[in-house]
């Protein structure tokens, strides 16, 4: 009887110190973005993520748009990349702050990964007033403020001055924060990387209604594509 005891309180131990340490894994706190290796992100410091509906979702989007089109809902802090008939994926934005918000049809005529920045003229006197001096250009990298990808917008041949570009302040996905391009977390930015080619369409509804008429509803979350996958990824 004392041996059967002796047992069971062993059995009953481990149990517990197995229990507790997947436990603990299990409520670990997920671990952040950090410094570039190869086309990902590794994660060396802590994030704080934002809020979950603006985190990647499927979708049921109703448009007249074509497969392929990106339409940056600037109002609702939404870009989608259409997919197909009731497609696409949804992926929360940070865009531009009081005043620096537009509207247009552009498209991608560049692509970069980890790409360097120069801050355009005005944004170097605007900070330095504020007493912010911003280098002349930046190498690419996990501190450079265009994130791990970037996607350059033209107007017919000219170039915006605008990006959707990754950024390693994810809390501010949501926000009205930017000078005007649209921010993404670096790994939503990667996801539509891989998908968007040179010549997308981009449409940004936004101030000034400049991207003239555009049919879009949201019907919220593709319970199908959800659970199973596929249909584009």
């Amino acid at each position: 009887m004392k041996f059967a005891l002796q047992t069971l309180a062993a059995i009953g131990f481990a149990a517990a110190a197995t229990f507790g340490a997947s436990s603990a894994a299990a409520f670990m706190p997920d671990q952040p973005a950090g410094t570039k290796s190869g086309s990902d992100v590794t994660l060396v410091a802590m994030e704080k993520k934002p809020a979950k509906q603006y985190w990647r979702t499927k979708v049921r989007l109703s448009t007249d748009e074509a497969p392929g089109t990106i339409i940056v809902d600037t109002n609702n802090k939404y870009l989608y990349y259409i997919e197909g008939p009731n497609r696409a994926t949804r992926y929360g934005i940070g865009v531009g702050r009081e005043g620096f918000g537009w509207s247009g049809v552009v498209k991608v005529q560049r692509k970069a990964e980890w790409p360097g920045w120069t801050p355009p003229p005005e944004m170097v006197i605007r900070e330095r007033k504020k007493g912010h001096i911003l280098p002349a250009y930046q190498e690419g990298g996990i501190d450079n403020p265009l994130g791990a990808r970037a996607l350059y917008l033209y107007k017919g041949r000219n170039d915006s001055g605008f990006r959707i570009h990754g950024t390693n302040q994810p809390w501010t996905i949501g926000l009205n924060m930017s000078s005007g391009c649209i921010r993404m977390m670096n790994k939503d930015v990667e996801h539509l990387y891989e998908r968007a080619s040179i010549g997308t369409k981009v449409i940004v509804i936004g101030p000034g209604n400049k991207q003239g008429d555009v049919s879009y509803d949201d019907r919220g979350v593709d319970i199908l594509r959800t659970i199973f996958g596929s249909f584009g990824g």
